[in-house]
């Protein structure tokens, strides 16, 4: 007898554990969760800055090579995708950002004709965002203290950051005590979902409570190899377990895809779901056409200036040998110390050229020298200063395309991060002023000397030619099955995340972004699963209500048919 459940999840990350926790809990259903990876109850990942640990050559990763960038010099480079429970928000930085109200309001107008018109207004996100939110510091309008979702300020601060934000006040951008406030402008310190020195995921803060619940299935290891769609209708999936048997569970509701933005196309495709010549080149049969699925990919380029240190300032180090040693020691003796810090405790949002219009740079202070995967032997291996420039609303766009019909194979990625000459541009902008950062009091006594980029050359062809060479993912892919009107040819979902032309299927991940948010993408994640999980609910309810008074009509007929 095959298994039926209620609702089959595909994707245990920051969405997909929303969406079943919240279908579970007030909707009283049987969840199916098919997560790909691992457990997220390890010691590293729980401990904030366990990022440094994990996010190269780690099982609960999986790192997907892009195909050569021909704007880049033909340069190729990792975006690291999560693969364990609770997707991102267990192996991430952990800062806590939701993007502004414009994100939304953005998505709103862009969304605006469906005749099933949720809206997308902030208004319509921001309940989300409250309910999940437990903040330790915050509370009012804006912010939540009870939710499940641990949020706080960093544990730790190191003297690095402190002068970080007092340089860039110094260059007149205001302090800000809250950059999910009214207003994202300015430099100061993040939030973080952590507590006490322990990661706030979301498989702890949404799944953890739930684990008695028998409606509440999971299974990890289990990679979805496509999902089964009859006479138009999502009616369930294939999964490979990790003894690579392949198993086959239906559901009596409906299917909904939370793998990320560069599988969940993967994923469509490979299921009969996509432009149709490309699926015709490797023999899949196109059951919907939708030329849209894998385009749009949109990601947050992030380019980073690094300088030496005049003194044993920073992070060097802190996490290897008897250094390391000392501060688990200080940890477990005080709860205090260096390991309450995710690393990346400053930040600022700024428009370098002109502080009126919204910002365009966001930026992290991360007081230790740090370069991607294969360039770490071009600076001096010693005390220093990182600071990444992030262009938070960029207009390139990418692809995500199938490498071959093989589940297995991982997909071809292009984010031609920097394509588009404004993004390049605005890029270079952000350097230079942050350069004047490192060279302004109270940071420039710290610094004793900027390894990258040149300052003896600031034009935009040098600072330019520094971007495309560093350039490398925030982490934040987005956009690839985009929500869009009825009228949209490249619109791969309504505006209640409903795949077009297949019932009973829906996507809840950051591929249903219209465009990206500005600023980290971990609690827009959460909110899309928890948007998702409510379009189903009021469904449900609807549907019921609608049942209900038509037998309550119908038994009134015959009532009034006996009285007479």
């Amino acid at each position: 007898m095959p298994e039926r459940f209620d609702y089959i999840i595909i994707g245990g990350g920051s969405s997909g554990c929303v969406a079943a926790a919240r279908l579970m809990k007030e909707g009283g259903a049987r969840v199916l969760l098919l997560e790909a990876g691992y457990s997220h109850r390890h010691p590293l990942l729980d401990m904030p800055p366990g990022i440094f640990k994990m996010i190269r050559n780690s099982k609960y990763m999986r790192y997907h090579h892009t195909v050569p960038q021909d704007h880049l010099g033909g340069r190729a480079h990792d975006i690291p995708q999560a693969n364990v429970l609770g997707g991102g928000s267990s192996v991430n930085a952990q800062v806590y950002i939701r993007g502004r109200p414009s994100d939304y309001e953005e998505w709103h107008e862009s969304l605006r004709g469906d005749n099933d018109y949720p809206g997308w207004q902030w208004k319509d996100v921001l309940p989300h965002f409250r309910a999940m939110e437990g903040n330790d510091r915050l509370y009012n309008d804006l912010h939540g203290a009870n939710g499940p979702l641990q949020v706080s300020d960093p544990g730790h601060i190191d003297d690095f950051s402190r002068w970080f934000v007092q340089a860039v006040q110094a260059l007149g951008v205001p302090f800000t005590h809250d950059f999910n406030g009214p207003n994202q402008h300015g430099v100061g310190f993040y939030q973080f979902m952590n507590r006490r020195g322990r990661r706030s995921s979301a498989a702890y803060a949404f799944l953890a409570p739930l684990a008695n619940d028998r409606r509440l299935t999971i299974r990890l290891r289990s990679r979805v190899r496509r999902i089964e769609i009859e006479n138009g209708r999502a009616t369930g999936v294939t999964y490979r377990d990790g003894k690579g048997v392949d198993h086959q569970v239906f559901a009596d509701g409906e299917v909904i895809v939370a793998a990320g933005s560069l599988i969940t196309p993967q994923l469509l495709m490979l299921s009969g779901i996509g432009q149709a010549d490309q699926l015709k080149a490797y023999g899949i049969p196109c059951l919907v056409n939708l030329p849209g699925v894998g385009e749009n990919l949109i990601d947050h380029p992030e380019v980073p200036l690094i300088a030496t240190a005049s003194g044993p300032h920073g992070y060097y180090r802190q996490g290897v040998g008897w250094r390391m040693l000392l501060n688990g020691l200080h940890f477990k003796l005080f709860k205090t110390g260096r390991i309450l810090s995710t690393g990346f405790e400053a930040g600022a949002f700024v428009n370098p050229t002109s502080p009126e219009p919204e910002p365009t740079i966001q930026a992290f202070c991360v007081p230790i020298v740090y370069l991607d995967r294969g360039s770490e032997s071009l600076l001096e291996d010693t005390y220093g200063l990182t600071v990444t420039t992030v262009l938070i609303k960029p207009k390139s766009r990418g692809f995500v395309r199938l490498r071959s019909a093989d589940p297995d194979d991982m997909p071809l990625v292009s984010p031609h991060l920097l394509k588009d000459s404004a993004d390049a541009l605005a890029m270079a902008d952000g350097q230079r002023f942050f350069l004047r950062a490192f060279q302004t009091s109270p940071l420039a006594e710290r610094i004793k000397s900027i390894a990258i980029p040149d300052p003896g050359d600031l034009s935009d062809d040098a600072i330019i030619k520094h971007c495309r060479r560093f350039v490398k993912t925030n982490y934040h892919p987005s956009g690839t099955c985009r929500m869009g009107t009825p009228g949209d040819p490249m619109a791969v979902l309504d505006s209640r995340m409903r795949v077009r032309g297949v019932e009973g299927l829906r996507v809840c991940d950051l591929s249903a972004m219209p465009n990206i948010n500005a600023g980290n993408t971990n609690a827009p994640a959460m909110m899309l699963g928890s948007r998702c999980a409510e379009f189903i609910l009021h469904t449900n309810s609807s549907q019921a209500r609608f049942e209900t008074g038509r037998s309550s009509g119908t038994a009134a007929k015959h009532q009034d048919g006996a009285q007479g």
